[in-house]
C-alpha cells in the first residue's frame, strides 16, 4: 500500500467508516474526526480499535498522515470548516472515499452492487455468500451488517464485491461514486427517482446508472431487476446482454412463497426450479434481493444452489433494514431505513405481510429531503398504508419555502385515512407509546437519522411493559 497513515475527516459516515476499515487491514495506520458520531458507526469504530476525535479542528490531522480523506456532507467545505481548510492547504494527498476504493480495489475482479434500493441488503448478502463459500471475498458495505459480521475486508480472493451510490463522490467532484469503482460485473437493484436535490428528473437520476454500464468491459456480467416503471423504462435503453430478475418477471423468478417467520420459497431459472430457500428477512423487497443476488452468483458459477441455500439461511440481515430491535419483549419492533418513499412502503408492507394478525405501530421521522419538500407531499397519501396509527417525529427544517411543516405532513397523513399525531421531542413520543401499546401490537420504527434515541428508548419500554415471559 502507498500510504502509511490516512486522517478521515468525516469518519462518522457509513462509507467513510467502512473505507477507513479496509485501509486499516490493508496495513495503514488510522485516524479520523467528525463533529459527532453516533451508533452504529461509533460501536463499529470502538470495536475495530480505531480512533476518532470531535469535533472539528485543524489540530486533529497527525503530522505524518500521508493521506487525508474528505467525506461528503455540507459541513465539509473549507469555507465553514477549519479542519477541512487545513486538509487542502496541506502538501499531503487528498482524496475521496470512492478514490479511495478505487485505489484499494483496482487489482480484483471487482462487482458492483447498484440501485435505489435494497443494494445494500444485496451486497452484504453476496459478501455472506462468498465468505461461507470459502471464495474469501473483500467487500465495501454502505452500512452496517449483522451478516457478515463487519460492513469491510480485505481479504486475498480474486472478488471485491462493492456498494455502488450514485450520489456525487465528493463536494468538490460531481461524479457519482460507482463511476470511480471499475466494475468487472454489475447487480442493478431496482430503480426509482432518489436524491430530487442532485437530480432533478428521472432522466438525471438515470443518466449516471447509463454511464456506469458502458463501462462494463464486453465480457461482463450484468443482473438488472426488471420490475417496476423505471427499471424497465432503463433496460429498454440498455445496448448490452442483460439476466434480468424479478419476484414474478424475469430469467429469474420465485414461485410457492410460504410466509412466516421462516419464509420459504423456490427460485425459478426461466420456469425451471433452481432451488428451494428459506430467509428470515422480512418483505417481498428481501425475497427480491434475494433473488437478485441467487442470479449473479449462478450466473457467474460461483458456488451451487445448495451453497447459497445455506448461506440464505444463515443470512441475519444488516442493522436498521428491517432488524429486530429486541428479543426481549414480546412486541415485535423492526427498524426500517426510512431515507425514501419505496424504502418506508416496503417496510410497511412487510411488518403487515409477516405480522397481520397484530396493530401496525409506525414510528417516523421525515429527516430527508424528499421527505420534506412540498413538491412530494403525495407520497404521503400511500406510505402508511396498512398501519393503525402514525408517530410522526419533527422533521428538521432548514427555512426552505418549500419545505413542509410538521402540521401539514400530519394533515396529509390524516386525510389518507390513517390515524396520525405529531410528535415534537423523544419524550413526547414515549409517553403517547406509553399510553397506547398493548401487547398484540407490532411496531416499525423508520428514519434514517437518530431520531432522538426512540431507536433504543421505545424497545427499552416494550422490555418494560411486556416482557418475553
Amino acid at each position: 500500500m502507498q500510504w502509511k497513515k490516512a486522517h478521515f475527516i468525516g469518519i462518522g459516515g457509513v462509507g467513510m467508516s467502512a473505507t477507513a476499515k479496509l485501509l486499516r487491514d490493508a496495513g495503514v495506520a488510522i485516524s479520523g474526526s467528525d463533529e459527532a458520531v453516533y451508533p452504529p458507526i461509533s460501536t463499529m469504530l470502538d470495536s475495530e480499535g480505531i480512533s476518532y476525535q470531535t469535533p472539528y479542528a485543524a489540530a486533529n490531522i497527525p503530522s505524518d498522515a500521508d493521506l487525508i480523506v474528505i467525506g461528503k456532507n455540507a459541513k465539509l467545505v473549507p469555507e465553514t470548516n477549519a479542519e477541512v481548510a487545513a486538509a487542502l492547504e496541506s502538501k499531503k494527498t487528498v482524496l475521496s472515499f470512492p478514490e479511495v476504493l478505487a485505489e484499494v480495489s483496482k487489482d480484483k475482479e471487482n462487482i458492483v452492487v447498484a440501485g435505489s434500493y435494497g443494494k445494500s441488503t444485496s451486497t452484504a448478502l453476496l459478501a455472506h455468500w462468498l465468505e461461507q463459500a470459502n471464495l474469501a471475498p473483500s467487500y465495501f458495505i454502505g452500512a452496517v451488517p449483522i451478516s457478515p459480521k463487519t460492513s469491510a475486508r480485505m481479504q486475498n480472493g480474486t472478488l471485491f464485491v462493492l456498494e455502488g451510490d450514485e450520489y456525487p463522490a465528493s463536494n468538490t467532484d460531481p461524479r457519482s461514486k460507482f463511476l470511480l469503482m471499475q466494475p468487472a460485473h454489475l447487480l442493478l437493484t431496482p430503480l426509482a427517482h432518489d436524491h430530487f436535490n442532485i437530480f432533478p428528473t428521472p432522466a438525471d437520476y438515470l443518466k449516471p446508472f447509463s454511464e456506469l454500464v458502458k463501462l462494463l468491459p464486453q465480457n461482463a456480467t450484468m443482473v438488472a431487476c426488471v420490475e417496476g416503471p423505471l427499471s424497465r423504462d432503463f433496460l429498454l435503453h440498455v445496448a448490452r446482454p442483460v439476466i434480468t430478475y424479478g419476484l414474478h418477471e424475469g430469467d429469474y423468478t420465485t414461485a410457492n412463497i410460504v410466509w412466516g417467520e421462516k419464509t420459504r420459497f423456490n427460485i425459478l431459472h426461466r420456469g425451471t426450479a433452481v432451488a428451494s430457500l428459506e430467509t428470515t428477512q422480512l418483505g417481498v423487497h428481501n425475497i427480491q434481493n434475494i433473488v437478485g443476488v441467487a442470479a449473479l452468483v449462478l450466473s457467474l458459477n460461483l458456488m451451487s444452489p445448495e451453497q447459497f441455500a445455506a448461506g440464505v439461511a444463515s443470512f441475519k440481515g444488516i442493522v436498521r433494514r428491517l432488524d429486530r430491535k429486541s428479543e426481549h419483549t414480546s412486541v415485535p419492533i423492526f427498524e426500517g431505513f426510512g431515507s425514501s418513499f419505496e424504502k418506508l412502503q416496503s417496510a410497511v408492507a412487510a411488518m403487515r405481510q409477516h405480522f397481520a394478525e397484530r396493530r401496525l405501530l409506525v414510528v417516523f421521522e421525515p429527516n430527508t429531503i424528499v421527505w420534506r419538500s412540498r413538491a412530494t407531499l403525495e407520497q404521503y397519501d400511500t406510505a402508511f398504508t396498512g398501519a393503525a396509527k402514525v408517530y410522526i417525529f419533527n422533521p428538521p427544517h432548514d427555512g426552505k419555502e418549500t419545505e413542509l411543516s410538521l402540521a401539514e405532513i400530519v394533515a396529509r397523513v390524516q386525510a389518507s385515512g390513517v390515524d396520525a399525531v405529531g410528535v415534537s421531542t423523544a419524550a413526547e413520543a414515549l409517553a403517547l407509546l406509553d399510553q397506547d401499546l398493548h401487547p398484540n401490537d407490532c411496531i416499525l420504527l423508520s428514519s434514517s437519522g437518530a431520531m432522538g434515541g426512540l431507536i433504543t428508548d421505545i424497545p427499552a419500554l416494550a422490555e418494560r411493559r411486556f416482557p418475553v415471559a
